[in-house]
Formats: C-alpha cells, structure tokens, sequence
C-alpha cells in the first residue's frame, strides 16, 4: 500500500467489507481543481507567472492534441522537479488545510458521510497525484486513494515524470479492477467531466454533476 491506503504498486485485489463506492476528488468532492491549486499556492504569484512561461510551449501543444497527460507532466516538470519527496508531503498537508473550508462541495460531503454511515468503502479516483491528494483522503476518512503516480529518482526527488498512466478515462476503470478484480462493480460512482465516464458506466448508481454546492 502507499500513502493513506493509496493501492501503489497492487496486484491482488483487496479484500473489502461493504459497497464499494467510487469518488471522482477534483471538481466532485472539490469546487475547482486541485492540483492546479496547489501548483499555483505553492509557486507564490511571481513563480506562477515565471512557470506559465515556460510551460507556453507544452500549453500550445495541449491546444492542438489535449493530451492532458502530457499537459499534466509538463506542469511537474516546470513547477516540482528536484522536490524532494518528504517537502512535497509537507507542502501538500499545508495545502490541505488552509484551502478546506473554501474548497469542498457540502453537498459532495453529505454523501461521503452517508455512505460511510452504511459502513461503504469508499475510494477516490483521481487524475491528481495521489501523493498531493492523499491529505485529503486522510482527512476524509477514505478507504482508498487511487490517482496519478508521480516519479522520484534515488535521492527520492520528483524527476517530473509519471510513473503510471494519468489516472482518467478508462485508466479508472483499469486502476479499480487493479485494486479490487476484473469484476467490480461500484455500488456507485460520482464524477463531473469526461474523464470519469468510463467508472460511471460501472456503477450500479452513477452520478453526473449531482454536486453543485459551494462552502
């Protein structure tokens, strides 16, 4: 297992007590993306605006194919290479606690709650880094994170590549059956955008853009 119950590198499924149920993190539990946000808090606004600049030539290539994977590592590159592993757990903690109170849905969190009521097991699927979301998922209470691995070399720094595919799309689909076996089925599953559409058509309740409070 990796961070707060993160299934980092698994190959038998888990063995769970209770539905299964499947969050989407940025947009769903959230109002707005997180790690953007935490990119953004972190570089302050002069080292935001300097690493704008020099993703210009990954942004224009984005505008042409909307690989968001390749956007997304690009952005690592620019913004953490060289980040030790130990700060970037550190930075994303304090993130996690000074954005709480404006950053998640109530309406999102009201459900959460009641499915850990009826003693669900509830995993959040992310395109986000697992390691800058897992502050959250502890905070949450969550049985599982599955998200976007990051790359750190020897000296245990982010070389600003993945070590796994972006975790959206049919990568959800493939993490959960990775996690839990080939014939999983999410008592239900919530996300709002494309990338989740795929681990909707799994569930037996899928929920599309049903959250849309604001703290």
């Amino acid at each position: 297992m990796g961070d707060m119950g993160a299934v980092t590198g698994f190959r038998q499924p888990m063995a769970v007590s209770g539905p299964i149920v499947a969050f989407d993190f940025d947009g769903t539990l959230t109002v707005r993306d997180s790690f953007t946000q935490f990119l953004r808090w972190r570089a302050g606004a002069g080292g935001w605006a300097l690493g704008l600049v020099r993703m210009a030539p990954a942004t224009a290539v984005y505008a042409r194919d909307r690989d968001r994977g390749a956007i997304k590592a690009a952005s690592v590159k620019v913004f953490l290479k060289g980040v030790s592993r130990a700060e970037l757990q550190a930075d994303a903690a304090r993130f996690a606690d000074q954005v709480w109170d404006d950053f998640m849905r109530p309406d999102a969190l009201a459900v959460w709650e009641d499915w850990g009521r009826r003693g669900a097991h509830r995993v959040i699927v992310t395109a986000s880094p697992e390691i800058t979301v897992a502050p959250f998922a502890r905070r949450l209470g969550a049985e599982a994170l599955l998200g976007t691995h990051l790359t750190f070399d020897r000296d245990d720094r982010i070389t600003g590549a993945f070590s796994s595919p972006n975790c959206r799309g049919e990568e959800k689909v493939r993490r959960l059956k990775l996690a839990y076996g080939d014939h999983v089925r999410p008592a239900a599953a919530y996300g709002d955008t494309s990338g989740d559409t795929e681990m909707l058509a799994m569930a037996e309740e899928p929920g599309f853009r049903v959250f849309r409070e604001r703290p």
